[in-house]
């Protein structure tokens, strides 16, 4: 068979079956692993007018002993079978957050980290003035337990002495200045959801496989995000 422009085959005529140290410059970017093929060279690039293979990468790993020298990220719940020496830091909390483009400053990002709590929360904020009736979103009924409802006032330019005089329906929320001043105030409304039974805080296991409630309802960073349509 004639020989492919540019392969060049060779004979190494020997078996070398030690354990080298690996050496070189550290790459600071996150790529992937590539695993190795049985082809002499790998190449995206056509060699004699022939395709040659797209070489793999490791998406998945399997590892007996890990130790990690620096910063391990990502979500890491789940069991861990063997060894696992981990020397510097890893957040097995798993912090929910995004991560954008930022808005603003070029060739920068903008990362936030969501706010926890007890509860499946919502909130409603603005600023009222010439008014004194806070007219809730429609898309609350039926969403929040109206009997969760709690209001924030914040004064602006003066002391006002706010009073939250009514809630109507869970849909409206009626202010009173106490010293009949003229109202202008930001606000911010909190109430829990309930659509849904409620959030099961504290419980006993070693994985979220184990809550004891429904929890078709939610989606746990690092243990789920894959398994659930």
């Amino acid at each position: 068979m004639a020989e492919l422009e540019g392969f060049i085959p060779r004979s190494i005529g020997r078996q070398n079956c030690g354990d080298p140290v690996v050496s070189g410059t550290k790459s600071t970017r996150y790529d992937y692993i590539a695993k190795p093929g049985t082809n002499d060279d790998v190449s995206t690039e056509p060699i004699g007018g022939f395709e040659v293979c797209t070489p793999y990468v490791y998406g998945n790993a399997q590892i007996d002993n890990l130790r990690v020298n620096g910063v391990a990220t990502g979500d890491f719940e789940g069991d861990f079978q063997g060894t696992c020496d981990l020397v510097g830091t890893i957040n097995v909390q798993s912090w929910k957050g995004f991560d954008i483009k930022h808005p603003n400053k070029e060739n920068h990002r903008l990362r936030h980290i969501c706010l926890e709590g007890p509860e499946a929360g919502v909130y409603f904020r603005g600023r009222l003035t010439e008014s004194n009736v806070i007219e809730l979103p429609s898309y609350w009924k039926g969403l929040i337990d109206p009997e969760s409802i709690t209001v924030s006032l914040t004064q602006i330019g003066s002391s006002q002495d706010l009073i939250i005089d009514s809630i109507e329906w869970g849909s409206r929320i009626k202010i009173r200045s106490g010293n009949a001043s003229k109202i202008d105030c930001y606000y911010v409304i909190h109430a829990s959801r309930i659509d849904g039974e409620a959030l099961i805080v504290e419980y006993e296991g070693q994985t979220p496989a184990e809550y004891p409630g429904n929890d078709s309802q939610y989606s746990i960073s690092g243990y789920d995000y894959d398994v659930r349509g």
